[in-house]
């Protein structure tokens, strides 16, 4: 068995409330399967990995005291980080423990039993210098000869003891002392002096960008300043041993050089905002109305995509030129269209398709859904959306493709969490004076968000979006944005229903040929109305016109006129109007007095004056009419090229099929495939076993007390690794093969890899490839072959065998 760890000492001293607040912050580390000990607990909250999800979820005091724990090299005293952050009594002091609390919350920081603050390993390396400073001396001087340390001491005028470790122990003490540092630095050259004052007062380093394994990228650059020869000579810079990056300086030299009265930053309280009284009922008021308009804009950007599908440019996305006609078609502006476009195709609506974007068959599925519903869907996939969608243009000003691929940018997303987050803390029945001033607070809840956008207002995209989709309502945050912060989609969905009317299945039908739906038109309403008739605006009302050229449309789709008629009554608010029933008469009057039969091809109709008016035509005679008989004419052109010249010359003509029956000129709707291929079921073959067949039936939901009582009531300590050295107890065969293979796995990796394969679940994995190069992975549809796990590899989009022994870290899919 495992020792126990200092965290899952202070996890298993805590109560089941405590304890069910760290699992709901970190609901990663309770993914299933669910851990069997707080030791199992305790190993997945300090995964780097974890911990990389929950970082960029912090504000910036807690940023600001965990980056300063981190420069004491923890385990720290309280008062030691109360000092350094100038925090000791007052309000500042309660300030901190505030923070402290929150951190422990999410499992980060906690106190051991000696009282000392102790931190996530992958934390502590989330800075590679936290608040400018470097490793302690001793870390430092690791892997120096005796001789150099010697060197080092004859040079400070310290006698060398004997021995290494002796001579080392003299060194640190020596530069433990701010006093004697600062003595030998005024002797130094004045060169030397500036180079170590300019290194001691160097920025603040920011947070290390890492992966799962959580190291720091190195800094190749060399060292070319001048004076650091006599820094090297006596500690106060040390040289890498490989001559690789800059000389170091250690922390008791940095801290010597700032002296005492230097101070970590510390910034608990948030900006201040001007706010403005706002009753709740014009925030709903608001919200109504600005996603009602989004919803119906919406769905009529994603109904012209239906219908005619979006090319896509050679460099991918779609281009401006097609952005325009979308928005011209459903009568939208450009921030509606690519957020509708963005949405729809992160919630699996559209997909690319060859050389276009199309619906997928889960579109006609959400056509059919009521507005309240169908905003659901789309404002919860805005909400995840790893872009800014709305950005229509890069830094240098050039126009912005939709759907064009854009890297993931978790800063997108923090920019929409903070900027919530910043708005949750406003008084009840408040809001911001001006949107605007929303932009600081977000970088203080989330430093991590993206603010890279050339804007004259921070984060103004973001807040614009928000303001769209009634989300940010009168500058203050609507119950909509409530439970989309809180993560209940039930909740969401609720409030999603009693802020958004339901489609409206009837029409007002003028006199002056228009038809007037007010709110959203239902699918049925609108289908119907876009076959016979032109949408000219589209929104809270949207309106229809009704033309010769609408009506002959939908004839030539097969309908008759007294079945267009009896619709259109079936839908309308009142009687059909008379203007409308005549147009509807006369236009099936003149339909189809012309016939058209392939043969390359031939025109018949009962009336000889108007074929003879045809083959006179002098506009016609491209197309190389023949009389044959007094009802009969023969064209030289295809069937589809004499067809597209008559109506073009007012004509209504139709096509008839070899079988002399009327040809329906219906266009199916494209359909694509789902952008991600769905994850299969596995089976774990070889080895002479099959894999557990015990796969879930569908997952509860997540109850973080009852799993705390669980935990709580178990044997604190988890199982070795090793399945065959150590004796560890496998639920299944798949654990237990899995295990045999991937030696690198820790006894919960193991469990959650094998859990994946079992239930067909997605698993994001940490690989060495074959060149040696360590990356991370999203794998779904799994199957176990060992010594190989043959898997839908995301990156690369594409079918790919993985060899078990090269996966060397594990984490669920879908969790931060």
């Amino acid at each position: 068995m495992k020792p126990r760890s200092t965290l899952a000492t202070w996890l298993g001293g805590l109560d089941g409330a405590r304890l069910a607040r760290v699992l709901e912050t970190r609901r990663d580390a309770a993914a299933a399967p669910e851990p069997r000990s707080v030791g199992e607990l305790a190993e997945r909250l300090q995964r780097p990995g974890s911990v990389a999800l929950v970082l960029p979820r912090l504000a910036r005091p807690h940023l600001q005291v965990a980056e300063a724990l981190a420069a004491l090299r923890a385990p720290a005293s309280r008062g030691a980080l109360a000092e350094l952050l100038e925090a000791a009594d007052g309000e500042a002091a309660r300030e901190l423990d505030a923070v402290l609390e929150a951190l422990a919350d999410h499992a980060l920081v906690w106190f051991d039993g000696a009282g000392k603050l102790r931190m996530a390993g992958a934390l502590r390396h989330a800075w590679d210098a936290p608040l400018g400073l470097d490793a302690p001396l001793e870390e430092l001087l690791t892997g120096t000869t005796s001789d150099e340390l010697r060197g080092m001491l004859a040079a400070l005028g310290v006698k060398p003891p004997g021995t290494k470790s002796q001579r080392l122990a003299a060194l640190v003490e020596h530069h433990g002392d701010p006093e004697r540092v600062l003595s030998v630095v005024a002797k130094a050259p004045a060169a030397t002096r500036k180079l170590l004052e300019d290194r001691a007062g160097a920025r603040r380093a920011r947070p290390a960008r890492f992966i799962m394994s959580g190291s720091p990228d190195p800094d190749p650059e060399p060292d070319p300043e001048p004076g650091a020869r006599w820094a090297l000579d006596r500690g106060l810079l040390i040289e890498d041993r490989r001559r690789y990056g800059p000389a170091r300086m250690p922390a008791e030299v940095a801290l010597a050089l700032r002296g005492p009265g230097r101070h970590a930053p510390f910034q608990p309280v948030p900006p201040s905002v001007e706010r403005v009284s706002v009753a709740p009922v014009d925030v709903d008021r608001e919200t109504s109305a600005v996603a009602s308009a989004f919803a119906a804009g919406a769905a009529s950007v994603l109904s012209t995509c239906s219908t005619t599908a979006p090319a896509r440019l050679r460099s991918g996305g779609i281009g401006a030129r097609e952005l325009a006609r979308i928005g011209k078609a459903a009568h939208a502006d450009d921030a509606v269209v690519r957020l509708a476009l963005e949405t729809a195709y992160a919630a699996g609506l559209m997909a690319r398709n060859g050389d276009y974007v199309t619906p997928t068959g889960a579109y006609d599925a959400w056509a059919e859904q009521e507005p309240p519903e169908q905003f659901a869907v789309l404002l919860q996939a805005w909400w995840n959306l790893a872009l800014t969608p709305t950005r229509a243009r890069d830094e240098d000003g050039k126009a912005l493709p939709a759907l064009g691929g854009a890297p993931p940018c978790n800063g997108c997303v923090q920019a929409r969490h903070g900027l919530l987050a910043a708005a949750a803390r406003l008084p009840a029945g408040h809001g911001a004076r001006v949107t605007a001033d929303l932009g600081p607070l977000i970088t203080w809840h989330r430093p991590f968000a993206d603010c890279s956008l050339r804007e004259d207002t921070p984060f103004a995209t973001v807040i614009r979006e928000a303001e769209l989709l009634g989300v940010l309502a009168r500058g203050a945050l609507s119950a909509l944005g409530i439970h989309l912060r809180t993560g209940d989609p039930e909740a969401l969905g609720v409030e999603c229903r009693r802020l958004l009317p339901s489609a409206t299945a009837t029409a007002r039908l003028g006199a002056d040929l228009t038809a007037v739906v007010t709110g959203t038109p239902s699918t049925r309403l609108a289908a119907l109305l876009d076959s016979v008739a032109d949408r000219e605006t589209s929104g809270t009302a949207s309106v229809w016109r009704f033309s010769a050229a609408g009506v002959r449309q939908a004839l030539d789709a097969g309908r008759t006129p007294e079945g267009i008629a009896a619709d259109l009554a079936a839908v309308a608010a009142g009687p059909l109007p008379q203007p409308l029933s005549y147009l509807i008469a006369d236009t099936a009057r003149g339909h189809g007095r012309v016939r058209i039969a392939p043969a390359a091809c031939v025109l018949h109709g009962d009336d000889p004056s108007l074929l003879t008016e045809l083959a006179a035509h002098r506009k016609l005679a491209k197309l190389g009419l023949r009389r044959l008989a007094p009802t009969v004419l023969i064209s030289r052109s295809p069937l589809d090229a004499t067809l597209a010249a008559l109506r073009a010359e007012g004509y209504a003509p139709v096509a008839e099929t070899d079988e002399g029956t009327v040809r329906i000129e219906r266009t199916r709707p494209r359909r694509a495939a789902p952008a991600v291929p769905a994850p299969r079921g596995s089976r774990a073959r070889g080895a002479g076993r099959a894999a557990a067949p015990n796969r879930a039936k569908g997952s509860a939901a997540f109850d973080p007390s009852a799993l705390a009582t669980r935990l709580l009531a178990a044997p604190a300590t988890i199982p070795d690794p090793a399945p065959f050295e150590g004796g560890a107890p496998f639920a299944t065969d798949t654990e237990e093969i899995v295990a045999g293979w991937a030696k690198q796995l820790s006894y919960t990796d193991v469990r959650q890899l094998a859990h994946a394969i079992d239930t067909g679940q997605a698993i994001t994995v940490e690989y060495v490839a074959a060149s040696g190069n360590l990356t991370v992975r999203t794998l779904s549809r799994l199957e176990l072959d060992p010594p190989y796990l043959e898997a839908w590899c995301h990156l690369r989009e594409d079918e790919r065998v993985f060899t078990l022994s090269r996966i060397h870290g594990v984490m669920p899919v879908g969790h931060g």
